[in-house]
């Protein structure tokens, strides 16, 4: 038995300690996972503390055929997705979000620092790509992050988004024609 069969195991008994081993050991994954999809460190936060609550909630519904990253995973990917549909049912305000910070320990930090002349450059294409991504589908949003960002299979993204294999790949195709046709005049720019 492996350590994380281990804790799941003791976890599923009502250890805490053990189950905060596990989520020690996947809310940096889960956090960028989110974040990619929500691009809101706060909401990112919210929704990560969210994802071990709801699987704290289910443990015990927990089946053991898929590894539990990949179940955490699901339950990430699901709860974006319904923050995102619960928003655009009701429109917000959003405040000034341009000055977010993000943990270094997470895999969206940049690994080098830009150039000076080059940061205002990246800055206004990262607003362009937001603004690209946020115009697709949550569903669409979802899968474009899971392949391009998370390097998922197919086989991945269609357990974790609970779809098969056809629905991915037309989601996936409609979702990088849609950016495409979104960021063509932004890459002339640059």
């Amino acid at each position: 038995m492996d350590h994380e069969s281990e804790l799941l195991g003791r976890a599923r008994g009502g250890d805490t300690k053990a189950f905060d081993e596990i989520v020690t050991c996947h809310r940096s994954r889960i956090y960028a996972l989110i974040f990619q999809i929500l691009r809101n460190q706060e909401d990112a936060l919210d929704l990560t503390q969210d994802t071990f609550i709801r699987a704290w909630r289910s443990l015990r519904k927990f089946d053991g055929r898929h590894p539990l990253g990949t179940w955490l995973h699901r339950i990430a990917t699901n709860a974006a997705i319904d923050l995102i549909r619960r928003r655009q049912a009701r429109p917000q305000c959003e405040l000034n979000d341009g000055a977010m910070s993000v943990d270094p320990a997470s895999r969206t930090t940049p690994s080098a620092p830009a150039v000076p002349g080059e940061s205002i450059d990246r800055q206004d294409l990262r607003a362009i790509l937001d603004r690209a991504l946020a115009s697709l589908s949550p569903e669409h949003r979802a899968v474009v992050v899971l392949r391009e960002v998370e390097e998922l299979s197919y086989e991945e993204i269609a357990e974790r988004t609970k779809t098969s294999m056809g629905t991915v790949m037309s989601r996936l195709f409609y979702a990088r024609k849609h950016l495409q046709t979104l960021l063509k005049d932004a890459h002339e720019e640059f």
